[in-house]
């Protein structure tokens, strides 16, 4: 779609058709909602070989254009991800309906009697890359929430996206409900994402974006509404003098290894000067003998000779992929002034038998996510029982961590009077 006023007019077009759509699901009761979730449910699993058939198109597409590993990752399908984003659908299709949902109420002393209620967003335009399955979660959330969607998949994932916002599309048909609540922009045209940033601000009320540094550099720099996203994934874990080695061994493993690919992935690696003097090698070792590249500090390097030097920017790299940094300080205080100084406020993990160590760290690590002995990577909507998530958000206004139901909605007061008038 090279032409730019075909292009605009289609854009136009999208915006119109959300408004519209916008408009019938801020009415529509949670009935329908979940029938088109659960009939789109069933559509993904009556399809799964087609959505995995274009899966296999993108990723061919991907290897020749030289993708990542992380990247291909991310963009791959299987039989498990296509059951797992059906589920998904059923989960938040379970879930309390938000909108209309009781904040707050109270009645003053004229009487007036006030409430502060859920309401949608309006129109929400996703921008994302590589994971096709955003597309069934996004469309889902918003769907849920009462949003409508416009949904802009990378070059990388268009094929999957499209095979799949077909099987949303046919839920909304089963429900009753406009096709223009969810709509997939149907170019890969960069110019249309330029469209959705600067010039739909009279269709669009807020921008998610979920991909790469690069993508969410442009949003956060283009955009004339409203952002929800996060610029890096930086994951600490802090291995504490009181930590289980054992314990520490399995979290540290997994926050790294489990999927390298994800925002979840830990980064860098903290490891307390004071602990027994076997947990430092243990844990290098663990990494070393999974097959992670380890970058560290003189006193990683001593302890096992494997590891290579790490330099400044080692400690405000997401890699993405099987490295990791490793430094070695003084106290739980060194740790929480090396994450405020490196990290990207997205997720951070003490592991600690110290009940007063762990408390200390989860209070003034300033991040959105903090967990006691446990993994980063469960930095996902899911395992916070939301069903799914559009993204981690690093911001601090409106939402901040998993971006499930509750974060895609504002609010607003309705006030019931008996006559009440304001005196002069």
């Amino acid at each position: 779609m090279r032409d730019a006023a075909t292009l605009a007019a289609t854009m136009r077009g999208l915006g119109v058709a959300a408004r519209d759509g916008a408009a019938v699901l801020a009415g529509a009761g949670r009935v329908a909602k979940d029938a088109a979730l659960s009939a789109a449910a069933a559509a993904i699993r009556a399809s799964a070989a087609e959505i995995l058939e274009a899966n296999a198109r993108d990723l061919d597409a991907a290897r020749a254009g030289g993708l990542s590993a992380a990247l291909l990752d991310r963009l791959l399908l299987d039989a498990g991800r296509v059951a797992a984003m059906a589920q998904g659908l059923e989960q938040i299709a379970a879930l309390p309906d938000p909108v209309g949902a009781l904040i707050a109420d109270w009645t003053r002393p004229n009487g007036l009697h006030f409430q502060r209620v859920r309401v949608p967003l309006g129109v929400i335009a996703i921008i994302y890359e590589s994971r096709p399955n955003v597309t069934a979660d996004a469309g889902a959330l918003c769907l849920k929430s009462g949003n409508a969607v416009i949904l802009r998949p990378g070059s990388e994932s268009v094929r999957s996206s499209a095979a799949i916002h077909a099987c949303l599309a046919r839920g909304l048909a089963a429900a009753g409900l406009p096709a223009s609540c969810i709509q997939l922009v149907p170019t890969t045209d960069r110019e249309a994402v330029r469209h959705l940033l600067a010039e739909m601000t009279d269709y669009i009320d807020v921008v998610v974006p979920r991909g790469g540094k690069s993508l969410i550099e442009r949003v956060r720099r283009e955009a004339r509404v409203p952002v929800i996203g996060h610029l890096d994934g930086n994951c600490h874990v802090y291995v504490d003098r009181d930590a289980d080695l054992a314990m520490a061994i399995a979290v540290v493993l997994n926050a790294k290894l489990r999927r390298t690919g994800v925002c979840g992935a830990a980064e860098t690696l903290l490891v307390y000067a004071g602990a027994p003097s076997g947990h430092l090698p243990a844990l290098l070792g663990a990494l070393l003998d999974a097959g992670c590249e380890v970058r560290g500090d003189a006193a990683s390097q001593a302890a096992d000779k494997r590891v290579r030097p790490a330099t400044e920017l080692d400690w405000s790299t997401e890699y993405l992929d099987k490295i990791i940094a490793v430094r070695v300080v003084s106290g739980v205080d060194a740790a929480i002034e090396h994450i405020g100084r490196y990290g990207s406020a997205h997720t951070e993990s003490i592991i600690t038998a110290n009940a007063a160590t762990a408390e200390r760290f989860l209070a003034a690590v300033d991040s959105a996510i903090v967990l006691h002995n446990a993994s980063t990577q469960f930095a996902d909507g899911a395992e916070f029982g939301m069903g799914a998530e559009i993204g981690i958000s690093t911001d601090r206004f409106h939402a901040r961590g998993p971006v499930g139901l509750e974060q895609l909605t504002s609010y607003k007061y309705v006030v019931r009077g008996t006559g009440q008038v304001r005196p002069g």
